[in-house]
């Protein structure tokens, strides 16, 4: 299931050399309020994404930039790739050509919808977006979501890391600067908080699963298992094992120059769980807790990312 993913590949390297020519201020552009990477998005791919039309068997991860959607998408393509390769002609493999065009629907050309229709079922899509700004035919077809969360404090030093190593994304001179950004949602795809409080009101849909980073990385093998009965697809105990052992941030990172070429070292830097303690202080600590509060606090999927476990020293 290592496949090549040469149009991601090719996007991310393109992008990354635009960038080099740009300024800083180039780098983001607004679109409905929020912020987004203008080499890899743009508002005429927005427009068109519009009329996307999905389908009922479509599988959505939906997941704030540094959640951990690479990791959970390899996951999920994998499932569906192990399922359908033991169920029908390995000729209409659908990771094989699902593989063969961009993974995040809002990120590409204003064509690539169209190209996207013509890709066979089942079709994995990942989002970064906030379920208002989605396509209206997803929540329509009742295809399944599978929303991932991860602990705001992680999220915002992952984000931190990503930025200064990716050269699309504007970079920062130091934790601080990047801090008052993430707090006050001037980043690309806007702010987590606001992301959180959006899609909690869609958490009781029936064909949203959420998961989070951490439960997963506590038990991946039980995280898989049950995304595979949320999907309906029975698999053996060998077949979720393998699937376990090839997404391993270990596996996932030794093959990275494969799957995800010069984006491969910035994506796989640590992949644990609380990193966060080695860059907050005192007054971030207390600013994010009280933002938290605040915003999410009593909410389902604020229960749900266990703050005081991942958030509280």
């Amino acid at each position: 299931m290592e496949n090549s993913r040469k149009k991601f590949i090719d996007l991310i390297e393109k992008a990354m050399g635009v960038a080099d020519t740009m300024d800083r201020e180039e780098l983001l552009f607004s679109y409905k309020g929020i912020l987004y990477p203008a080499t890899i998005c743009s508002p005429e791919a927005f427009r068109a994404m519009e009329s996307f039309e999905a389908r009922p068997d479509d599988v959505i991860l939906a997941g704030y930039p540094k959640t951990g959607t690479n990791w959970v998408g390899q996951i999920l393509t994998d499932l569906i790739a192990t399922f359908e390769k033991r169920n029908q002609d390995e000729e209409n493999h659908v990771n094989k050509e699902e593989l063969e065009e961009f993974p995040y629907l809002e990120i590409g050309d204003a064509e690539k919808y169209e190209r996207m229709s013509k890709l066979p079922s089942r079709r994995v899509i990942f989002t970064h977006l906030i379920p208002e700004n989605l396509p209206r035919s997803i929540f329509k077809s009742k295809a399944k979501i599978l929303l991932l969360l991860r602990n705001l404090k992680d999220v915002a030093t992952s984000f931190y890391h990503f930025s200064n190593a990716l050269s699309a994304l504007p970079s920062y001179e130091s934790w601080d600067d990047f801090f008052i950004a993430f707090m006050t949602g001037k980043m690309p795809w806007g702010s987590y908080f606001n992301y959180l409080s959006e899609w909690n009101k869609h958490v009781d849909d029936k064909n949203i699963m959420t998961i989070t980073y951490e439960e997963l990385k506590e038990n991946q093998a039980l995280g898989v298992k049950n995304i595979a009965a949320f999907l309906g697809l029975s698999l053996t105990e060998e077949e979720i094992q393998d699937i376990v052992e090839r997404s391993s941030f270990q596996s996932m990172k030794k093959n990275s120059p494969k799957t995800h070429g010069a984006l491969g070292t910035a994506l796989f830097r640590k992949g644990g769980v609380c990193d966060w303690k080695s860059f907050f202080n005192e007054d971030q600590n207390q600013a994010m807790d009280k933002a938290f509060e605040e915003l999410l606090a009593g909410t389902k999927l604020g229960t749900k990312l266990k703050y005081e476990i991942y958030c509280k020293n």
